[in-house]
Order: C-alpha cells, then structure tokens, then sequence
C-alpha cells in the first residue's frame, strides 16, 4: 500500500527536521525518512562531537604553557579513550532522541535507503511512498580518492569513533576537516602528516593569516607538505603506504603511517538517490535549484543545506536558514528572498582561524576605497593571559561608507569575535559606531574597538 504525504523529507538533519517540523506544525502530513541514525552530519559527525574534542584539545595544551612557565604542577595529557567516551555521552542519544521527537509531533519516520521511482514517488526499502512536495537534505559524504588504493583509507566520521589513537596518522588534502583532526591529533601525542597538492592549506581564508597558522603548525609538530599530490595508497605489513608527486618540484615520494584519514573535501550525497528518475538535475555542487531551492526540473522537489547548490557555504546555519526559508515558502508565508552575505565560517584549529565576508584581494578586485587594518596581537591582555603563541587580525573597511565588509581573525575567541563582525555587517553598523560600543572588561569583544 502507497503511504502519502504533504511533504516527504529525505535526511534527518538541520534542513531536513526544520522544514518537517513547521509544516507538521501547520497540519501537513509529513514523513522523513534517513539511511543513517537519525539526527544529520552536524549533530553525529561533525559540528558537536569534534567541538567536544576541540575542547579537550584547547584545555590540555594551556596547560601545558602553563606548566612550561612553571605554573601549573602538571602538564595536561589527553586520555583518548576516556574523551571518545566522554564524546559519545554527546552523540549516541541523538536517533533515539531525534525518532522520539518525530513520532511525538506526528511526523512519519522511516529508517532505511531512500530512491525516487518517478517524479512525485519514492521507494524506501519496501515501502512506496507518494508526496506532493519532496525535500532532499542528505547532506553531503567525502568526495571519492580517483587513485589506485590497495590500503586503508578513513573518514573523519571515523576518526571521531576511533577507541585507540594511532601514533602515526596522515591527512590527504589541506582543508578545514584535515587542518581540525590533525591539529587534535596532534594535541593528543600523534605523529600528524598533512598531504596538500595545492600551494596553500585553506584556500577560502585570508593567506596571511594561513601562513602564520601554517607555521605555527609546523612548530607544534605538523609536518605540512604543499604542493603534493596523492597518486596511490597501499597497506603493507599493517602500515599504510602513500606516494605523492610533487608537482613544483616533479619529485616522487612516499609517507608511511598507521592510519591515512580522507580530508580531501566532500561531496553532495545524491549518487543513491536515482535522481534521474525524477528529472531532477545535478550539477557537481548538488541539486539545481531556483531562488527558491526548487529543482528547475521538477516543481515538486526541493533541496536545502549540503545537498543543494545554492551560494551558501556548507554550514549549519546556513542548512537551518535554508530550512527556515524554505518552511515560509512551502506555507505560502511572505518572506525575504534568502540572503547568504556576511555568514561567519571558522576553522576549529588550535588556535581557531574565522572568516567573514570579502578576502583583501576579492575586495581590491571589485575596486573597493579599502582600508586594511591588520596587527599582531600575540601580546594583548585577551591572548597574553593564557599564553597564547598565536594571535592576529585583518579588519577590511569601505572608505566611502565607513563599513565593515570583511573580518579575518586568528587565535583566542576568533569564535566569538567573528559572530560580531558578521553581525555588525549584516546590520549595517558602521566601523565608527562599533568602535564607541562599551564592551564588557576583560572580554575578548573588548579587543574589538582596538581591531577597528
């Protein structure tokens, strides 16, 4: 028997359980099925669990500073095992809490493989299933290793499981997943290689502050090699084995370790779908989708957060603000089209490194009045008092206007501090009017003023 629905989601995570949610909420019949434990990329594999061993990571090598200056009695040492446990205490309630939450609001739930039969149908294991609006929000999965691969190869959905530590890992690619699982790794006693074929780790952030983390890297350990592409990977012996070309210098070489991980980007996953079935087109960046987030091959479909290709970068705020969007526009709500300027995105290195708005070359390519304020700040209150090695900005102003229209900051509380950037940005607030703002004291907002 066909089961039919107002709106079918296919994806359990920040898009997909938005968009379910408030149109249950406006009496639609809604079901949502997920291939995975319910509960998305953000709050099993991603986001929530690597924050916890950020956490970890930022409290031991404090105090280790602190030790080193004679301090602290005690260095801090990371107990993997514990902290994995300590992690699943985060993650393991998610599906059953998730499942919960949907039965109790009346939302149908399937668990299982999802893939569309014809333009308005679905088929999830044996169950047929017919809706008038299909959501697609199955996040993405890492982009595939086009090389010969004979060893092991893991994901960092992996990584954040693993009971034991290995003491020798490498990470293919220079992104942010290698850069945060290799800057943990090594905070937990690892031997950490980085393997990037481009000339810089972290191609979307401000170069110069890439290069003064780049070398702090370096200095905790980190052995960074750039320009080096990956040819093949094989196991031997219980070892993996990985040979690379460097393209600058055409050198051949290989690296061994305990375990290779997969940093080198990630795709929409969309291939199990069988989209063609439904005439929904594709391109490398996911669904095509209108202004709307609908298929511009089939009005009854729709995709939000990773699975679609829209100018939003693959983040969950923005999955929830496509998700949020999209719900007013389904109930037939008046809403503001969607608007991606000025989104915050940070790498969750030790310290972190966080972007908002134009890179200093984007903004002198489109001929920007632009002033460039930028300083070390190793020696200021906010990164002295926890003896941070590592600390600096990049506040880019619009003469003409006085605004802000890009922020760059590296160290202590760039976290925080780039939320208030985007926020002075997005409304509008003027590099004058957020100099005069009396932060609390000692914060590190308060160092704002003193950036712009």
């Amino acid at each position: 028997m066909t089961q039919r629905f107002d709106l079918f989601v296919i994806g359990t995570g920040s898009a997909g359980t938005t968009v379910a949610e408030q149109c249950r909420q406006a009496g639609w019949t809604v079901g949502i099925a997920d291939e995975l434990p319910f509960g998305g990329t953000c709050a099993q594999r991603g986001c929530d669990p690597k924050k916890v061993l950020v956490g970890a990571a930022e409290v031991a090598e404090i105090s280790r500073r602190f030790f080193t200056k004679h301090m602290l009695d005690a260095a801090g040492q990371i107990n993997w095992a514990q902290l994995i446990d300590f992690k699943r205490t985060f993650t393991d309630p998610v599906p059953q809490h998730i499942e919960t939450w949907l039965h109790s609001i009346g939302i149908t739930s399937y668990q299982g493989s999802v893939r569309f039969t014809g333009e308005q149908s679905l088929v999830i294991g044996k169950t047929e299933v017919e809706a008038e609006h299909i959501l697609i929000a199955t996040g993405s999965i890492p982009a595939p290793l086009n090389m010969p691969i004979s060893g092991k190869i893991h994901t960092s959905d992996e990584f954040l499981n693993w009971d034991v530590l290995p003491k020798r890992l490498i990470f293919i690619g220079g992104g942010y997943i290698s850069l945060e699982f290799a800057h943990i790794a090594r905070s937990a006693g690892s031997q950490v290689t980085i393997l990037h074929r481009g000339p810089q780790i972290l191609p979307g952030f401000d170069p110069q502050m890439v290069e003064q983390l780049q070398r702090h890297s370096l200095a905790k350990g980190i052995d960074i090699h750039l320009n080096t592409e990956v040819t093949s990977i094989e196991g031997v012996s219980g070892q993996q084995i990985v040979h690379t070309l460097d393209t600058f210098h055409n050198v051949q070489s290989s690296f061994t370790a305990d375990r290779v991980v997969h940093g080198a980007g990630r795709i929409p996953h969309l291939s199990h779908l069988h989209l063609e079935r439904a005439h929904v087109p594709v391109t490398l960046r996911g669904v095509a989708v209108n202004t709307e987030l609908q298929s511009v091959g089939n009005a009854h479909v729709y995709a939000a957060g990773d699975a679609a290709d829209t100018p939003g970068l693959p983040l969950t705020p923005v999955a929830v603000m496509e998700g949020n969007f999209l719900a007013a526009h389904l109930l037939g709500n008046h809403v503001a089209p969607l608007d991606y300027f000025a989104i915050p995105t940070i790498v969750y290195t030790n310290p972190a490194l966080a972007r908002v708005g134009m890179l200093e070359e984007e903004a002198r390519a489109k001929g920007y009045a632009l002033q460039v304020l930028t300083a070390d700040t190793t020696s200021w209150f906010s990164s002295k008092r926890i003896l941070s090695p590592l600390s600096a900005f990049k506040v880019l102003i619009d003469s003409d206007t006085d605004k802000i229209i890009g922020a760059h900051v590296l160290g202590p509380h760039a976290e925080e501090l780039i939320n208030i950037f985007a926020l002075a940005m997005r409304s509008g607030i003027t590099r004058t009017e957020l100099r005069h703002m009396p932060f609390a004291y000692p914060t590190g907002a308060s160092d704002i003023p003193y950036m712009v």
